[in-house]
């Protein structure tokens, strides 16, 4: 079979070759099935079967699975596409994150080899440490691992571009994407946390003042994340109509950074607030508002690829919310990334192996559901 760009099955001449061949032909070239494994195999048949029932309430809603229409899928069957100008074969974005925290050069590297070897973009934690000292460069210098036709980008707070901003000292950040040899820069909007933190910055200014400020002066592609809330409607329309490569949800149901930094606290302001840990917006909700938002525009929209984070708890959950946005879209993972990349690379890529060929069965055998009126 050969899938469209929207996932459709298209017979291609193969593929009809081989329905048209002999069944007994085609079973002669089979080898013959060991008679003690299959009858090892019917008899876990019997044991499992009355522990392997799926309940009504148990089916996933999002899916019609179609059986008939597509053969298994070959490893390595993901089409190659084009996203922040270069191009990918695993539509997994990795999240920022281990911002100059221990164990950074050991979680990079391994993450960084792990795009090489799979063909995704990644995102760079906090670079802020670079801002003024070398010190910590070689956590962050992941282009001689991910190569070069890969999306690397930098990352800064929306505090750290204010302060630049205030200082007159914007060059520090084409420098800083010069020599992590990046793509370009990620600016990370995280108001609540900043605000539970207690070493937090304070916005002096609305972030969208910042950004258009940048934006007017940045020579190189700029992508704008949430950490951990998601974001409104409102913030979402702003900013798929500035000139942005991509916009990366940060959705709430990952980390909670705002409840994290909360839990750090020691006076009593973290029970006051405590409330406010609890707001935010969920990928599936924004995808449904990007999709409102490119419907109600007039012509193309200046952002037009999303980064969908926060809550992507495993390849189906990602295959749901990409093939669901009507913007070219890849899926981010942090903490999952994270966890593995902490077990050492071994383990890193047997869960992206995993992950992948998930995928792949996803796009043979399963469309979306209609959205219930």
């Amino acid at each position: 079979m050969v899938f469209t760009t929207t996932g459709t099955a298209v017979p291609d001449k193969a593929y009809l070759r081989n329905m048209n061949q002999d069944p007994e032909a085609m079973s002669r070239s089979r080898p013959a099935p060991d008679t003690d494994q299959v009858s090892a195999r019917k008899s876990d048949h019997i044991d499992l079967a009355f522990k392997a029932r799926t309940e009504k309430g148990d089916l996933d809603p999002r899916f019609r699975y179609e059986p008939l229409l597509s053969a298994h899928p070959e490893p390595g069957s993901l089409r190659p596409f084009s996203f922040l100008g270069k191009t990918l074969h695993t539509p997994i974005w990795v999240s920022s994150m281990t911002g100059g925290a221990r164990h950074a050069l050991q979680i990079n590297t391994a993450l960084a080899r792990a795009c090489r070897t799979y063909g995704m973009g990644m995102g760079l934690g906090s670079c802020r440490a670079l801002l003024d000292s070398d010190a910590h460069l070689a956590d962050f210098d992941m282009r001689p691992l991910i190569g070069p036709d890969l999306p690397l980008y930098a990352n800064l707070g929306i505090a750290q571009i204010e302060a630049l901003q205030d200082r007159g000292a914007e060059t520090m950040i084409r420098d800083l994407i010069d020599r992590l040899q990046a793509d370009g820069l990620i600016v990370h909007l995280n108001p609540l946390q900043e605000w539970f933190q207690p070493e937090g910055d304070r916005y002096r200014r609305a972030p969208l003042h910042t950004l258009r400020r940048l934006l007017d002066r940045a020579d190189y592609p700029v992508i704008v994340k949430e950490v951990g809330q998601g974001m409104g409607f409102e913030s979402l329309r702003f900013l798929l109509h500035l000139p942005l490569a991509a916009v990366d949800f940060g959705a709430a149901g990952g980390t909670n950074f705002s409840l994290l930094e909360n839990l750090r606290r020691q006076d009593d302001l973290g029970i006051h607030w405590a409330p406010l840990v609890r707001v935010g917006h969920d990928a599936a909700t924004m995808t449904s508002w990007v999709n409102r938002i490119a419907a109600e525009a007039n012509g193309p929209l200046p952002c037009r690829q999303v980064i969908i984070s926060g809550g992507i708890g495993d390849f189906l959950d990602g295959y749901h919310l990409i093939r669901s946005c009507s913007l070219p879209a890849v899926y981010g993972q942090a903490l999952a990334l994270l966890r593995y990349a902490l077990d050492g690379e071994q383990a890193l890529d047997a869960f992206l192996q995993a992950q992948i060929r998930g995928l792949e069965l996803a796009y043979a055998f399963l469309h979306l559901n209609e959205p219930q009126a």
